[in-house]
């Protein structure tokens, strides 16, 4: 068998594991399940709870959390609990099922490739592992290193843990020791271990007489090295040199200790986000473990992407100077614009988490932490109304930008909070405020594709203020978002590992505010298609077949059921039932999100019903009935829309046009007969 190195997972291999992989089975590896219903149930692996709503539907093979809202299928559900990647988790079942992996041979190209990654990744474990030594056990390491590590206040768990070490201040000696071990000096060049000069062609060590704080990866691999200089004198350098980019090593993509903080994050549902290593280090050995920094570097969509996997909410930690606030501000935009949650701290002038927590102690920190953590909006907003309070111009420019931040959170009640926040702060009206906002929007402003895509739900609360749509202006009562983009997680599969690939129809309806009612009678079509597919109704047609076909010329308004409906009929048409199995492997991560709400059951009923023989009909014992209320209530739902729109055309016309008054007049009453033809099957009361 070909290593993993140099092969992929052929299609056939996946199928089989995901025939043979028994959800219960592996979820039961780590949690205990209890029967309720048809479903089993746990306390959630992903967060802490007390009562269980973690769910398993051992008969659609998906599991969902009702707290945290995790799910999925089984794949998905080893990638979650492993923190490992699609090839990853099939591997990983595989191995469980004992299923031989065939794998299929790379191009030499690919070979080759692979190659290299691995060689830079066992050049750079070597590495960390001649730095350890040598703080250890070198007298330069443990005189200038370790005592260096130690006056920071860090023990040897700490130390360990994070696997620090030491370099010598000699311009050959991991270059000289490499060559020694058999390494190839190309690896070493590029990791950035050793540097060759342009000029002469000499080779020598990067790092010289710093401190080392390797970088590993999500998967524990050490990817390449931060290093900070105990030297005083000019010909120092810079206080911290690090790893160039490379290969395996994209600053953009990587997080420090997030190998060491992910399982802490994903149990306190919390990120904190410092900027150095240090900061990282000295949290986690006072207790706070769910930290980690982005290593000086501008916050990157892939590191924002990084923490999504394991929780929504992340709080910044920054110097309480100008140069932290400003840090602060800089960059937090695109956390927002991702749909996270973000609160902002800043410590007394002069300190950083590192020197605050060696300043006052583990505990009186984390009590620091807790009273002035505050929302990042809230944040930008006082303090931008602070530094304007007396001048008109700077208001007006801080209002902007404030505005800005607010278009980049999905969520549209949040944005209404934030509105409301901010005009109260800056004492101005809300609906002034709302209309600078679709200003600004006309101007084009830019928004991301990182986040949830081109808009998100909005909404009018009861003091009638509108939410705002990013990259739209006011929208209305009970609207729905227009189609999120495809988010491609970098933990998800391309198409070699069994990915499902399909677009969206092309001639679903545009992305447009949809009503509440119209939202729900789609989606109730969509959910007794999934959860029925091959049931058989009393007019002799499936379920599937049934709905697909009373709804071929209704144009679903909701992109995302829309989406579905486009599968649902792709399948049909291939010759088979539409499978939630198989849909909820899609590539788009808001089709998985959807498919499984739609075929998990949090509610099921009690068995005392079944013990004193009360008979309570169940919705498979009612189907035919199921889907004809289904189709009648859609049909009704767009009768009702037409004369809306009908009533709108009406009241556009001019009063002088009688004939055409007339002519829709009569489309009118048309659509007003249907509709209570349609009320009636429904035994609705209609007032005429």
């Amino acid at each position: 068998m070909l290593s993993s190195a140099v092969a992929l997972i052929p299609k056939e291999t996946i199928d089989q594991v995901l025939h043979y992989a028994d959800i219960v089975e592996v979820v039961g590896d780590f949690v205990t399940l209890k029967k309720k219903g048809q479903n089993l149930w746990a306390c959630c692996p992903f967060h802490h709870e007390k009562s269980p709503s973690f769910s398993v539907a051992p008969a659609k093979g998906i599991y969902k959390c009702f707290g945290c809202g995790k799910a999925g299928d089984v794949v998905r559900f080893v990638m979650d609990v492993e923190s490992v990647s699609y090839p990853e988790a099939i591997k990983w079942l595989a191995k469980k099922y004992g299923i031989e992996i065939k794998e299929e041979e790379k191009t030499p190209e690919q070979q080759l490739a692979q190659n290299e990654r691995d060689s830079q990744y066992i050049v750079s474990d070597w590495a960390k592992n001649r730095y350890k030594k040598l703080l250890q056990e070198s007298e330069e390491g443990e005189s200038i290193g370790w005592a260096y590590l130690k006056e920071r206040g860090l023990n040897q768990a700490t130390i360990e843990t994070f696997e620090l070490g030491y370099s010598l201040d000699k311009w050959d000696d991991v270059l000289a020791e490499a060559q020694k071990a058999g390494f190839d000096v190309k690896y070493l060049e590029k990791t950035g271990l050793v540097i060759k000069r342009e000029e002469d062609g000499r080779r020598y060590d990067r790092f010289r007489g710093r401190v080392m704080f390797p970088i590993h990866n999500i998967s524990g691999r050490v990817v390449g090295f931060g290093a900070r200089t105990l030297r005083r004198d000019e010909k120092a350098g810079a206080k911290y040199l690090n790893s160039p980019e490379s290969e395996i090593y994209h600053k953009s993509d990587v997080l420090y200790g997030l190998y060491q903080a992910k399982q802490a994050i994903r149990q306190e549902e919390l990120c904190y986000l410092v900027e150095g290593y240090l900061d990282v280090i000295s949290l986690h050995q006072g207790g706070i473990k769910n930290v980690v920094a982005s290593s000086g570097t501008s916050l990157t969509e892939g590191q924002i992407r990084l923490i999504a996997r394991y929780t929504d909410n992340v709080t910044v930690l920054y110097d309480g100077d100008a140069a932290g606030i400003r840090a602060a501000l800089r960059g937090l935009d695109i956390i927002l614009e991702n749909g996270l949650n973000v609160r902002v701290v800043l410590f007394p002038d002069g300190d950083d988490p590192d020197s605050y927590i060696r300043k006052v102690g583990d505990k009186r920190f984390q009590e620091f932490v807790e009273a002035n953590s505050q929302d990042f909006i809230s944040f930008k907003t006082k303090l931008a109304a602070r530094e304007a309070a007396n001048d008109p111009v700077k208001k007006a420019e801080a209002i902007r930008d404030v505005l800005q931040s607010i278009a980049k959170v999905p969520d549209p009640l949040k944005r209404q909070v934030f509105l409301q926040q901010t005009a109260a702060t800056f004492h101005i009206d809300e609906q002034v405020l709302i209309s600078e906002y679709n200003k600004l929007v006309k101007q084009g402003a830019p928004r991301s594709s990182g986040g949830s895509g081109s808009g998100a739900s909005s909404t009018r609360g009861h003091s009638g203020t509108a939410a705002v749509q990013p990259g739209g202006q006011l929208t209305g009562l009970g609207q729905q978002p227009p189609r999120p983009q495809p988010q491609h997680d970098d933990a998800m599969p391309d198409e070699a590992y069994g990915f499902m690939g399909d677009e969206p129809a092309d001639d679903v309806a545009e992305a447009e505010p949809v009503p509440d009612v119209q939202q729900a009678c789609e989606k109730e079509v969509v959910r007794l298609i999934l959860n029925y597919p091959a049931q058989q109704l009393a007019n002799e047609h499936t379920v599937a077949e049934y709905l697909l076909g009373q709804t071929d010329e209704t144009p679903f308004r909701t992109p995302i059921y829309a989406d579905l409906m486009h599968l649902c009929r792709e399948a049909l048409g291939a010759g088979r039932f539409p499978d939630a199995r198989e849909l909820v492997r899609h590539e788009r991560s808001d089709i998985r999100t959807i498919i499984t709400d739609l075929v998990t059951e949090p509610h099921e009923l009690s068995p005392n019903w079944i013990t004193h023989s009360i008979y309570v009909p169940r919705e498979l014992d009612m189907l035919q009935e199921a889907c004809d209320n289904a189709i009648l209530r859609l049909n009704k739902c767009n009768v009702e829309r037409e004369l809306t729109d009908c009533l709108a055309a009406m009241n556009a016309l001019d009063p002088n046009n009688v004939e055409e008054y007339l002519a829709q007049m009569a489309i009118f009453k048309s659509l007003k007969q249907l509709d209570m033809q349609l009320a009636g099957l429904l035994g609705t009361i209609v007032s005429r």
